[in-house]
């Protein structure tokens, strides 16, 4: 089975946008008040969620406000990242992605196809997986996601 995520529209206090995916409502408040969402350019920990375009409900017009504040943000908003910021926002997804996983270390392929065929709990995992194990797990119809693998220090 799986997990529904919402997506919520953030804005750090130096006014840099991004999004940040929650298991709910109740996480985002969590993590913030945790202090672990953090603007992916600058990390700061000061974050808000600002209106998103697609948070209207198509069950009904949109009022003139609504609509007042998608055309402000859409207004705002930069067609194309910088490197910087690209590389900011995958530095945050490696870390939030590492922070949200169990590692299996060499038995990813195992734990997978465990998860896979509901022998064991849905959860999301990471692991050193060979060459082989990958084009098998994916011979299988098994969804992997291959990131490579940068030293902290690289990411800046």
């Amino acid at each position: 089975m799986e997990d529904s995520m919402i997506i919520y529209d953030l804005q750090c206090d130096n006014e840099h946008r991004f999004e940040g995916w929650f298991r709910s409502a109740g996480d985002f408040d969590a993590q913030i008040s945790r202090h672990l969402v953090t603007c992916p350019q600058c990390e700061s920990h000061k974050v808000r969620r600002i209106p998103s375009a697609v948070s209207i409900s198509e069950h009904r017009a949109p009022s003139s406000h609504e609509v007042r504040k998608v055309e402000e943000v859409a207004s705002t908003m930069t067609a194309m990242p910088s490197g910087t910021q690209i590389m900011a926002a995958y530095r945050h997804l490696v870390r939030t992605m590492i922070a949200h996983s169990e590692d299996v270390g060499t038995a990813f392929a195992s734990e997978a196809r465990k998860i896979h065929f509901n022998e064991e709990p849905d959860r999301a995992i990471r692991g050193t997986p060979t060459s082989d194990e990958i084009e098998a797990l994916t011979e299988e119809g098994i969804s992997l996601i291959h990131l490579p693998v940068f030293k902290d220090e690289d990411l800046n």
